[in-house]
C-alpha cells in the first residue's frame, strides 16, 4: 500500500505544473520560478538534517554533480515548456524520460534484439507525435523541443539517481543537494535578470509551486523507498491524467482525440518499458541465485544494465 503515496505525488506534481503556468502568466520570470521550486525543500530538509544530527556530506561528489547538472537543466527546460504550452502537453513531454532510457538500452545496452523494448520506443515516439501535431502552434515548437529535452535530461538524471542509490546514498540527501543546486541556479539567473515580481498573487503562486513540489518529492521518495518499485513507477504516469484534468477545469484545454491517444501511447509505452526493465532485473537476480556455489562468480548481486 506504500506505493499509493505515488498518487499524492502525482497530484502534487500536476499542481506544481499548474502553479508554474499561473506564476508565468502573472509575470514571474523563469529564474524566480526555479528559485522557489528549491527553497522549501532546502529549508525543510536541511532543518530536519540539523535537528537529527545527520551529515549532509555526500558519499560521491562526482555522481551528485552529474545528477545536478542533468536534473537542473531538465528542470529549467521543463518549466519553460510548462510556461508556454498547454499543461497536459508539457507534462506529457516531460514524462518521456523512460522512452529515452529504453532507446539508450536498445542501441547501447545490448538489447538490440529485444522486441518488447523496440515496441516501447516506437509506441512512445508515435505518442509524442500524437501529442505534438494537434496541440502545438507554429510559434510553440521551441517550447515543445524544450519539453522533449527536459525528458531526455531527466533520463540521465534518473540513471545518476540509480547509481547514488546503489552506493547507499540516502534519498533525503540526494533531494537536498539537488534542491541546493536548484536554488543556486535560480539565484544566478536572478542576479543576471534582477528580481521583477512584486504582486502578492504572483508570490503566492511561487510559494504554491515550491510547496507542491516539496510534498510531491517527499511522497514520491516514500513510495519508491517503501513500496513496490514496479507499481510506483507505473503510477507516476497518473501525473499526465491529473494535469489533463487541471488543464480542462482551469484553462479550458480541449485536447483532440489524437492528443488523448498520444498521451495514452506515452503512458502505455512508459509502463511497458518499466515492466521490461523490472522483469530483466528479476531474471538477472534469479539467474545469479541459481548458480551453484564455487562456480567462480562474485557473491555481490548483479545489477541490471
Amino acid at each position: 500500500m506504500q506505493s499509493l503515496w505515488m498518487l499524492l505525488a502525482c497530484a502534487m506534481f500536476a499542481m506544481m505544473g499548474a502553479f508554474v503556468k499561473v506564476a508565468a502568466d502573472f509575470g514571474a520570470t523563469l529564474p524566480e520560478i526555479v528559485l522557489f521550486r528549491g527553497i522549501p525543500s532546502v529549508l525543510v530538509l536541511y532543518g530536519w538534517a540539523r535537528y537529527t544530527r545527520r551529515t549532509v556530506r555526500p558519499s560521491s561528489w562526482r555522481l551528485h554533480i552529474w545528477r545536478n547538472l542533468s536534473g537542473i537543466t531538465s528542470m529549467w527546460l521543463g518549466f519553460f515548456a510548462l510556461a508556454h504550452l498547454a499543461l497536459p502537453t508539457a507534462i506529457s513531454l516531460n514524462y518521456t524520460a523512460p522512452l529515452f532510457i529504453a532507446g539508450w538500452l536498445l542501441f547501447f545496452g545490448g538489447a538490440q534484439r529485444d522486441p518488447v523494448r523496440v515496441l516501447a520506443v516506437l509506441a512512445g515516439f508515435l505518442g509524442v507525435l500524437g501529442v505534438l501535431r494537434p496541440s502545438i502552434e507554429h510559434d510553440q515548437w521551441l517550447a515543445a523541443l524544450m519539453g522533449l529535452g527536459a525528458g531526455g535530461l531527466a533520463a540521465i538524471a534518473m540513471m545518476q539517481i540509480r547509481q547514488l542509490g546503489q552506493i547507499g546514498e540516502p534519498e533525503w540527501r540526494t533531494v537536498l543537494l539537488f534542491s541546493l543546486g536548484v536554488c543556486l541556479s535560480g539565484g544566478v539567473g536572478i542576479g543576471l535578470q534582477g528580481w521583477r515580481t512584486s504582486d502578492p498573487l504572483t508570490l503566492l503562486a511561487l510559494v504554491g509551486l515550491g510547496s507542491a513540489g516539496l510534498v510531491g518529492q517527499l511522497a514520491m521518495t516514500r513510495a519508491f523507498g517503501l513500496g513496490s518499485t514496479l507499481l510506483t513507477a507505473a503510477l507516476q504516469y497518473m501525473t499526465i491524467i491529473f494535469a489533463a484534468l487541471i488543464g480542462v477545469l482551469f484553462w479550458g484545454d480541449r485536447p483532440t482525440p489524437l492528443a488523448w491517444a498520444g498521451m495514452a501511447l506515452i503512458i502505455g509505452s512508459g509502463l511497458l518499458s518499466v515492466w521490461r526493465t523490472y522483469t530483466e532485473s528479476r531474471a538477472l537476480r534469479g539467474e545469479g541465485a541459481a548458480r551453484p556455489e564455487g562456480a567462480g562468480i562474485p557473491t555481490k548481486e548483479v545489477n541490471p544494465s
